[in-house]
């Protein structure tokens, strides 16, 4: 039945991770690829497009690597020049406390790989806040206007990613 949560359920899985579901294929909406890209900005940096819903790691040839993500939601969405200040794999999340006011009910920590940690496989911390690229346990949420102000990542995509930068890289966050 299309509307059974088990059929949701698998559906959902099946889009996060481009695979073929009862003969018929599906794929992320944007999977990753190398994209056109002159924005002038340095080889290896990372540019996230909030209005698009994108982040663009440069190459430095006139193309990037695109990758489909979450930003924030409305009211929290946030512009600048920043630099990435850690890498984690399996990263503990401590609610920040703009979340825990909203939902006082969540533990005050909740560890790496607990399918409750919103931060997925891995995170990358961003200088001068508390903000992060990060996976999730929430695939649904992306291409949507979702986050508290972090970028989501689809787990595979923090994954590629992660490999691909260094602590120091620089990442510019546009509207």
């Amino acid at each position: 039945m299309l509307g059974s949560g088990k059929y949701r359920a698998a559906l959902a899985g099946a889009l996060a991770a481009g695979l073929c579901l009862g003969g018929t294929c599906v794929g992320t909406a944007q999977a990753r690829e190398i994209v056109p890209f002159a924005d002038g900005m340095g080889r290896g940096s990372i540019v996230v497009r909030t209005s698009e819903r994108r982040l663009y790691l440069v190459n430095g040839d006139g193309t990037a690597i695109r990758y489909a993500v979450a930003v924030g939601k409305p009211g929290k969405q946030w512009s600048g020049a920043t630099e990435i200040d850690g890498k984690y794999y399996q990263p503990d999340w401590s609610p920040p406390r703009e979340v825990k006011r909203d939902k006082p009910w969540l533990p005050n920590l909740i560890r790496g790989g607990s399918p409750g940690n919103p931060m997925g496989v891995a995170a990358m911390t961003l200088r001068g806040g508390e903000y992060a690229i990060h996976g999730t346990n929430r695939p649904s949420s992306i291409g949507t206007f979702a986050s508290y102000g972090c970028i989501r990542m689809y787990n595979h995509d923090i994954a590629d990613l992660i490999e691909r930068v260094s602590v120091g890289t620089q990442v510019y966050v546009v509207r």
